[in-house]
């Protein structure tokens, strides 16, 4: 673990605000795989190529988010897919959009899996009586599932979601939700997450959090007003900071 501002870490978090995507789990695997299962699915079925395939997939993506900004909805799967089959010139295909969706996340949640010591960790801070929120965007219900899949649900306090809040972060309005459900003292938080921009950034901006980045395979360190206090790739990391801290 690396610590980049050595003042900030004196002292116990009043409470720990999570991340979940590609935090606490790696998304991309998952992803992966249930994208490959949709995709064998349209392309058995109507005899189209992979690539044609992506092609209409990913420009659905992007209109979707063009059309609908920073909103939970935005992230959804279901639109994605329904606008996939009318760009395809195949209308709306509402029985198989739904289909499509219920099979990307069963295959995704059948392959998300936790980091390793992630349980570990947030048991001991369990112990140590602080607080726990989850802080994420996408909708309530697939997030929740995410968090029941995982058995995560007895270790947090509170999920704020940017269906909740209203828009996705950096926004302000999930962290300032989260300091309000959790009645946090906002100058004593951390943040824990993986995105610079989204996490490391939109949290030191609108609650002075504590930084801390999850670092793996695909994420880069935070730079300028992104940069993280510190940061980290395994979990086991941040249990040895805590129990420093607690000795303090």
């Amino acid at each position: 673990m690396k610590i980049i501002n050595q003042e900030k870490f004196k002292k116990l978090p009043d409470s720990i605000f999570f991340d979940m995507d590609n935090t606490l789990y790696h998304y991309d695997p998952a992803n992966n795989e249930a994208m490959n299962a949709v995709r064998n699915k349209i392309v058995n079925r109507f005899g189209i190529k992979d690539k044609d395939f992506d092609t209409a997939f990913n420009e659905a993506r992007k209109i979707i988010k063009i059309q609908l900004g920073d909103v939970a909805s935005s992230h959804s799967r279901l639109l994605y897919f329904e606008k996939m089959f009318e760009i395809m010139g195949l209308k709306s295909q509402a029985l198989l959009s739904l289909e499509l969706e219920r099979t990307y996340w069963r295959i995704f949640l059948k392959n998300a899996i936790l980091f390793d010591g992630v349980k570990n960790l947030l048991d001991d801070i369990r112990i140590l009586g602080i607080p726990m929120v989850i802080v994420t965007d996408l909708t309530a219900q697939i997030q929740f599932k995410k968090v029941i899949y995982f058995n995560l649900d007895s270790y947090f306090d509170f999920i704020v979601t940017s269906e909740e809040s209203g828009l996705d972060k950096p926004h302000p309005s999930s962290f300032e939700l989260a300091v309000k459900k959790n009645q946090s003292k906002s100058d004593c938080v951390w943040m824990i997450g993986d995105n610079p921009k989204n996490d490391i950034y939109g949290a030191r901006n609108s609650i002075n959090a504590i930084c801390i980045q999850k670092i793996h395979d695909g994420i880069e360190i935070g730079k300028g007003l992104q940069k993280p206090d510190a940061y980290f790739k395994r979990f086991s990391e941040l249990q040895s900071l805590l129990k420093r801290l607690k000795k303090n």
